[in-house]
């Protein structure tokens, strides 16, 4: 699984398929307050990304991916503000 939850920490590793963006939401809805720490995602489908914007969580760590790190976290970021 892509997406687990240890406190008040949701990590996002390797690949994250659309059947992530479920558990990543049900997390979500159980403590907003939960930030996503998004250092081990090397892909994000675009369901999983859809969910990051709407939702705004507290993102945490740098991706490797220079997609990911390069144009999608600052988008994320930048909606985050």
């Amino acid at each position: 699984m892509s997406v687990t939850v240890t406190g008040d920490v949701i990590a996002l590793s390797g690949t994250c398929l659309v059947e992530d963006a479920e558990p990543l939401l049900v997390a979500l809805q159980a403590d907003p307050r939960r930030s996503v720490d998004v250092t081990g995602a090397t892909r994000l489908h675009l369901a999983v990304v859809q969910l990051l914007l709407a939702a705004r969580p507290t993102l945490i760590g740098v991706p490797d991916d220079p997609i990911l790190r390069d144009r999608l976290l600052p988008l994320l970021l930048q909606v985050n503000s």
